[in-house]
């Protein structure tokens, strides 16, 4: 780890959203809508952002 973080925050619903979107979300430890998480700026967990962009807040 090299102390590079970024910072999710999940601001629209996932009720609209596929289910492979929602397991995207559910991967990157967002539950509620306003819920956020610091996560390790890695390759997969950007690929997991690429996929659910629209519905993120993204604080690198």
């Amino acid at each position: 780890m090299n102390g590079k973080t970024i910072t999710v925050k999940l601001k629209k619903s996932v009720i609209s959203s596929t289910e492979k979107q929602k397991a995207c979300v559910r991967g990157l430890g967002l539950r509620k809508t306003g819920s956020s998480k610091t996560l390790e700026n890695t390759s997969s967990v950007r690929g997991m952002i690429k996929k659910v962009i629209h519905l993120l807040e993204i604080t690198e």
